[in-house]
């Protein structure tokens, strides 16, 4: 059983952070990383920096730009996952990037890497389905799980399609536009859940705009295996980027008091 299939075997919802590798530096990223594991984060999503995250908002945006401008290269955020697997050996760890990253690289060089490194998934933001057959023969070969993306705008034919190339995790994305915080979850959110939910057996986890235990709770009612909080986060190391010992602190507080909106699974 993968590391993901573990955590996703266990009965309860899970917390899924997000950092941008080199953010606010090549070597805090590690301390951030390490704080948001001790915690309670059960998955962590490392984003490799990329020049135009056009599938972010302005928040993990400026932390792309942040982790460049601190020279971060993919070789660095290959380099933080083998730490972040050092330091947590049971811990998920999924890795966030653009395809041209992948492209410059070459996927089989790109995959083994990654799977060297420790990672047990990747999620590519920008590609899709229809052009991802030069990425899947490599991610299968080095064990890869590549997950996928489903929106609320996604056709049901189309999640067919997407959901017969996934595997690991699916990531809804719960409304329309870029990553960022929102004041209050889609109200159809149960909907888009179930929806999916008839059509695979895979774990579904909840992304975009959920910032507040409020929101972990709404996700974890609307039948989510996975609660994925990224810009809310991201946010606390900008807002903390001169004083390290308070943005630790801050994610500290943030992630227990997410995690204190989980909602444990009902026994039927």
């Amino acid at each position: 059983m993968s590391r993901i299939e573990g955590l996703f075997a266990r009965e309860n919802p899970s917390i899924i952070g997000f950092t941008v590798a080199g953010d606010p530096g090549i070597e805090a990223s590690f301390r951030v990383a390490k704080t948001m594991i001790d915690a309670g984060v059960d998955l962590l999503e490392i984003a490799i920096p990329y020049s135009d995250p056009v599938a972010d908002g302005p928040v993990i945006e400026r932390a792309h730009a942040r982790a460049l401008r601190a020279g971060t290269t993919p070789d660095d955020a290959f380099a933080l996952v083998r730490q972040v697997r050092n330091y947590a050996p049971a811990l998920p760890l999924v890795l966030f990037t653009y395809y041209n990253i992948i492209h410059r690289r070459g996927p089989d060089r790109f995959f083994a890497e990654a799977a060297a490194a420790g990672a047990d998934g990747v999620l590519i933001v920008d590609l899709p389905v229809e052009e991802s057959g030069e990425v899947a023969p490599s991610a299968a070969r080095h064990g890869i799980d590549r997950i996928a993306l489903i929106a609320p705008t996604t056709s049901p034919e189309r999640q067919h399609a997407i959901l017969r190339e996934a595997s690991g995790f699916v990531y809804l994305i719960s409304l329309e536009g870029v990553t960022g915080e929102r004041d209050r979850l889609p109200p159809n959110l149960a909907g888009l859940v179930g929806a999916v939910r008839e059509k695979t057996d895979l774990p579904l986890a909840v992304g975009f705009g959920v910032s507040r235990p409020e929101h972990v709770r709404t996700v974890a009612e609307a039948g989510a295996n996975g609660v994925i909080v990224g810009s809310a986060l991201v946010r606390l190391i900008e807002e903390h980027i001169d004083d390290e010992a308070a943005m630790h602190e801050a994610l500290r507080t943030a992630i227990i008091a997410l995690r204190g909106g989980l909602v444990p699974r009902s026994r039927t």
